[in-house]
């Protein structure tokens, strides 16, 4: 067991005991020469000298010879890619970092966990602000009610009124206050019930997506649709959703598409291998086990105007709840030249985006026959990229994207 910085590591570790090098040597049982070259990683180490160094310094070999570990070392660079400075952060040093200051090192990485949790809580309600009508109400009541309470108690503070209007108004002054307590309670019970309450699920597409998501995606559809909690409205959406889960099951049985996908994974070819919509074959592969397409799969659909019909969320890849996506998404690139199935290897901006592998096609249906209109679906599936890690090219909605100079940006960041 070896490792470059090694030497480094028990350095530090010794300094911030407070322990002399020979004191060290002594408990080891080695010589303080021998000691000073594997401080200075002039000397591998390993075996039962790294033991013997690491029980006298009360630590484990592992820490002395990995470090602080990769999670750290991550948030480090997380937090050093995170704003540009002058000079620039020296990445290539991040190690010694963790080793020369463990201690600084585990706050910096702490506070850029904490940055990052702040900065979706403020894009989420930043989201929530432009497009929930829930949220959009409860606020518009609330400046209702202030504005009114403000003027009546301007009227009372500036006239002399009468008994019969000073009673009035004071009537006035009770009830709006009581109307804005109540919805300043129920905003605040909205805004801190927990992620994928049922009563936050504002259209029967949120809904169907809140109880797939509760089932982790996995639906043989045989489930009763008429499940509690769902509108009249959601009943009718899941109903469809799981009557076409059946028919993707019976054109795509599971294990004929698992023995195809071990064989080839890719989607485009796999359709053609089937015999299958290449639509049908990426939305039967979301439903894998995790275990058989080698980790988290996301999905989206949208029809030919853009508009979202069904959103399968995946760690790493941002999905907006409200508001249209970001146009530079594979999948509206497909829309645009529906002929043109794609592959793209991409990354997202943000502190916790990860690379991914999507794969885009476009169906054409013409339900009401010739002469009628064109139906447009299309289909991004969205797999782990573990061999790859492009740069940033897309974002997830452009009021929360900080992309500089975007040809396709609509609307300003608010971060």
């Amino acid at each position: 067991m070896e490792s470059g910085r090694a030497g480094a590591r028990i350095r530090a570790r010794r300094a911030d005991r407070g322990i002399s090098q020979a004191e060290l040597a002594r408990r080891a049982g080695i010589s303080a020469s021998y000691l000073n070259l594997i401080e200075h990683d002039k000397r591998p180490i390993g075996g039962r000298v790294l033991n013997q160094i690491a029980r006298a310094l009360g630590t484990d070999t592992t820490r002395l010879v990995e470090g602080a570990g990769p999670d750290l070392e991550r948030a480090l660079r997380r937090a050093a890619n995170a704003l540009p400075t002058d000079p620039a952060p020296e990445s290539d040093r991040i190690e010694q970092l963790t080793t020369d200051f463990p201690g600084w090192s585990a706050l910096i990485g702490a506070q850029s966990r904490r940055i990052a949790a702040l900065e979706r809580q403020v894009a989420e309600l930043g989201d929530r602000m432009a497009h929930d009508p829930v949220l959009s109400a409860s606020v518009h009541d609330i400046l209702s009610a202030a504005t009114a309470i403000r003027s009546t108690a301007a009227i009372l503070k500036d006239g002399d009124l009468a008994a019969e209007w000073l009673e009035r108004f004071h009537r006035n002054v009770d009830e709006d206050s009581r109307r804005l307590a109540r919805t300043a309670q129920g905003l605040a019970s909205y805004l801190t019930a927990g992620e994928g309450a049922s009563h936050d699920a504002v259209s029967p597409q949120e809904e169907v997506e809140a109880w797939l998501a509760a089932r982790d995606f996995r639906v043989a559809g045989d489930e009763e649709p008429n499940a509690q909690g769902l509108s009249e409205q959601g009943r009718a959406a899941l109903a469809a959703y799981l009557a076409e889960v059946r028919a993707d099951a019976a054109a795509l049985p599971e294990e004929r598409l698992l023995t195809a996908f071990g064989l080839a994974g890719d989607p485009l070819a796999l359709a053609r291998t089937l015999g299958q919509p290449a639509g049908r074959v990426m939305r039967a592969i979301a439903r894998l086990p995790v275990a058989a397409v080698g980790g988290p799969v996301g999905l989206v659909e949208c029809d030919g105007s853009g508009a979202i019909l069904f959103r399968r969320p995946v760690p790493g890849f941002e999905m907006p709840r409200y508001g249209a996506p970001c146009s530079l998404w594979p999948l509206y690139q497909v829309l645009l030249m529906p002929q043109a199935p794609r592959r793209d290897a991409l990354r997202q901006f943000g502190a916790d985006s990860r690379p991914v592998e999507t794969w885009c096609a476009a169906e054409i249906d013409h339900p009401e026959g010739y002469g009628g209109p064109a139906v447009a679906r299309i289909t991004m599936l969205i797999l782990p990229e573990p061999d790859a890690d492009p740069a940033p090219s897309v974002g997830a909605t452009c009021r929360l994207c900080p992309r500089e100079g975007c040809a396709a940006r609509r609307e300003a960041a608010i971060l």
